[in-house]
């Protein structure tokens, strides 16, 4: 009777009309009492009392609700993005103008970003090539091939097989561990600020 009765407010509520007089038989003694509504009061039931040799019930333990898929995979790029972040300065990198930098300086700052990020980038991810072999390499493209594999690149006439020149042997991701996200934290800093005392 209270699952009915809680969709019935929910419903009510959602479409701005007021609530049942029954569900003023669950509100606090202190709380205002409701307007009467179209359905018939129902009395708030009485509580039963327990024999003392009854034990009670063991109470289940609360369970944390289950993060969204959107907001699990926010919070899990936000990680990644904070991890590149943390060692190779990968956000610093990009941000900052490379106007005015020679080119020295940028390939010493290039450097230390991309030994940072490997390690990253190492640590989260096994990577693998999609196709073997090396760039400019002879290569076939077999009929049947997956589209989300192989990127035809020029003009593809006729049907497969195709012989071609390979420009990039791709990358899968044979695994992903993305670090533990601990709960309470704001995955929105991605690196916090620095101040010297």
């Amino acid at each position: 009777m209270r699952i009915a009765l809680a969709f019935s407010c929910f419903f009510r509520l959602l479409f701005g009309k007021k609530l049942p007089a029954a569900a003023a038989a669950y509100l606090p003694d202190d709380a205002k009492a409701l307007p009467p509504g179209d359905d018939k009061p129902v009395a708030k039931p009485a509580d039963k009392p327990r024999p003392k040799d009854v034990e009670k019930p063991v109470e289940k333990p609360v369970e944390k609700p289950r993060k969204s898929d959107a907001v699990a995979q926010r919070e899990g790029a936000l990680a990644l993005l904070g991890l590149l972040q943390r060692e190779g300065r990968l956000v610093d990198f990009l941000r900052e103008s490379l106007d005015g930098h020679g080119d020295a300086d940028i390939g010493a700052a290039a450097r230390d970003v991309h030994r940072g990020c490997k390690k990253a980038l190492d640590q989260v991810f096994a990577l693998e090539a999609v196709m073997p072999g090396a760039e400019d390499d002879k290569v076939t493209v077999p009929k049947g091939f997956d589209p989300a594999e192989v990127r035809l690149i020029g003009e593809a006439k006729g049907e497969p097989p195709f012989a071609g020149t390979m420009r990039h042997h791709g990358w899968r991701a044979t695994s992903a561990t993305l670090p533990t996200l601990a709960d309470g934290v704001d995955r929105a800093i991605i690196a916090p600020a620095e101040v010297e005392v």
